[in-house]
């Protein structure tokens, strides 16, 4: 016997506020450093010294510097590729991980610290209670061609959002369109901003409906919102809504903010 859908919800919620907030989360990270910002190779507040190598970064440290690479201390010179998740970063100073990854060409070190303040003053997240009117049928129409736009990040660079198709939905009579990305597995990916945000709610949130079936038909669920990472930490990438994605509507649904004490 399948559980109603605001237990659902909620065990969705508490499952999403453990995820934001184990050791190597979204919360711990203290900073993003783009090599190419530091040619010399020496990053402040990082160790050793970081140089981009065409594929790979070369990183070169001494025993001093206290840094370990697949859990032994450097002491000399290694290259390294991209990580694949913080918690699992080669590079690691005691707690710290420091994640190697590429972007658009340019390589950067990002360092997550569980000690991070906005970790340890984090008390959750605000959420609209959970309405069954913002559950709606909607649609997923392919372009025949994906597509690439330019738009704004939250660091202030403008980069490409691919884009490969339109999620279109109905609420009170009238018919609603998101342009969407298609994620690895099928599901669809939105940001998006409505009349809410930056105010009652963050700038702007992203939405995540499941793989579409085969006639394009899916549940899109506005109760499951979400806040992108840089809600949480100042140094994400997250990309603005593209040019369309602002509903005209108060989308009172979802995760509204980062809760501090």
């Amino acid at each position: 016997m399948s559980s109603p859908p605001a237990q659902e919800w909620q065990e969705w919620h508490d499952r999403r506020v453990a995820t934001v907030s184990q050791p190597y989360g979204p919360l711990a990270l203290t900073g993003t450093h783009w090599l190419s910002d530091h040619p010399g190779g020496r990053v402040e507040g990082l160790p050793g010294t970081w140089t981009e190598e065409g594929d790979h970064v070369l990183l070169r440290a001494s025993a001093a510097d206290g840094l370990s690479v697949d859990g032994k201390p450097l002491d000399g010179d290694i290259r390294l590729g991209q990580d694949t998740a913080p918690d699992h970063t080669r590079v690691t100073q005691g707690e710290r991980h420091l994640l190697v990854f590429r972007r658009e060409g340019l390589w950067a070190v990002r360092d997550f610290d569980p000690q991070a303040a906005a970790r340890r003053t984090f008390t959750g997240i605000d959420v609209y209670a959970h309405d069954d009117h913002w559950v709606r049928p909607g649609l997923f129409r392919p372009y025949a061609q994906g597509r690439t736009v330019r738009v704004p990040n939250a660091d202030g660079q403008h980069r490409g959002l691919g884009l490969a198709g339109e999620l279109a939905f109905t609420l009170e009579g009238d018919e609603h369109t998101l342009q969407v990305a298609i994620e690895g597995d099928g599901s669809l990916w939105a940001v998006l901003a409505d009349a809410t945000s930056g105010d009652e709610s963050y700038r702007f949130r992203f939405l995540r409906p499941p793989a579409p079936a085969e006639d394009g038909t899916v549940t899109v669920d506005f109760n499951r919102t979400l806040l992108p990472p840089c809600a949480f930490a100042d140094h994400f990438l997250c990309p603005f809504p593209p040019p369309g994605n602002t509903l005209p509507f108060a989308l009172r649904a979802g995760e509204r903010n980062r809760l501090t004490r």
